[in-house]
């Protein structure tokens, strides 16, 4: 069951107190990602990126993991904590990113270039993790990158907009697998410049995930932990900022004397900058997956433990990087 079929009806439940309830009954976590809705983040017990969010689900004594995100966020979930039953309040919830990537291809490429290593963005399927020598997020690529030696060649996927920023900072030249991410795609240059008009003085905070005619406008680039920790240090009270919008809820909450402006997209008014993916997650389809224990994540035990190796090597090579509130985007 991916969702509530058009002959269920939830008119008239609780839907906050039913949540509570299944959430006790089942001994369940439920971890909200940033770009959630604001309803979903604040009836959480976590919320924040999806590498976070799956280390303490580990370490929590639920049986249960409902991952409000999307599918390659619950399947790293499922990745550090095999013996829980992790569910996603709608399968569907994918990424552009790991649509990108299919692992046939990425299988095949890397088999074309036997001399480089894979270096991968956590935005992919379990499948290409397990295809991969080393994850990394958008906080943990430049402590991982810079270990590597210079004559090491290197394939970088999905994101070629992260992979650029990171091959023009370090001057390292990799080969670049050409995934986006559509939200952060979807931000304009020429709107945002309107805007920084409008604002004059008002700093830029974006995801490396943006391509380069948003990074080179903006005043801070990280993960969306270390935009949300910008927004608390920055010596302004206004910020604008370039990635999906849903994480100013949580800026609002942690800074409300402060005024934060979401970036723009192709015409300055439509929603292209909103998460298509997160949004299919609803209270509704929570509340079902709860209840049905459906859909559940479900991961072949050989690529689970691949994985989770291309994802240790990361942990070992970040080593104090990936604290509390550090833990890049996935």
């Amino acid at each position: 069951m991916n969702a509530p079929t058009a002959r269920e009806n939830l008119q008239g439940i609780d839907l906050l107190a039913e949540i509570a309830r299944l959430k006790k009954e089942r001994n369940a976590v439920i971890l909200a990602h940033y770009y959630q809705k604001p309803e979903i983040q604040d009836l959480a017990d976590f919320v924040g990126d999806s590498l976070e969010l799956s280390k303490r689900a580990a370490e929590t004594d639920a049986d249960v993991i409902a991952f409000c995100g999307v599918k390659f966020m619950a399947e790293t979930a499922k990745i550090l904590s095999p013996q829980k039953t992790v569910i996603l309040p709608d399968m569907a919830a994918g990424c552009s990113l790991e649509d990108a990537c299919p692992p046939g291809k990425f299988k095949a490429f890397r088999a074309a270039h036997p001399d480089h290593i894979a270096l991968t963005y956590i935005n992919c399927s379990a499948e290409v993790k397990a295809l991969s020598d080393i994850i990394v997020t958008s906080s943990s690529a430049e402590t991982i990158l810079s270990q590597i030696p210079p004559e090491q060649k290197i394939i970088f996927g999905p994101d070629r907009h992260l992979g650029g920023y990171l091959s023009r900072k370090f001057n390292r030249e990799m080969l670049l697998w050409p995934g986006v991410c559509i939200v952060h795609e979807a931000f304009s240059e020429t709107e945002l410049l309107k805007l920084k008009a409008q604002y004059p003085g008002v700093p830029v905070a974006a995801h490396p995930e943006c391509p380069p005619h948003i990074i080179d406008h903006s005043d801070y680039v990280g993960s969306t932990s270390g935009i949300l920790q910008y927004a608390q240090t920055m010596e302004g009270d206004t910020l604008i900022v370039a990635t999906e919008p849903h994480i100013i809820h949580q800026m609002e909450k942690a800074e409300p004397t402060k005024a934060f402006i979401g970036a723009p997209g192709a015409d300055g008014n439509c929603a292209c900058n909103i998460c298509p993916y997160m949004a299919l997650n609803t209270m509704e389809k929570l509340y079902l997956a709860l209840r049905d224990l459906q859909p559940q994540i479900e991961l072949d035990e050989n690529v689970r433990l691949a994985a989770k190796k291309s994802l240790d090597r990361m942990l070992e090579m970040a080593g104090g990087t990936l604290g509390k509130g550090d833990l890049g985007r996935a």
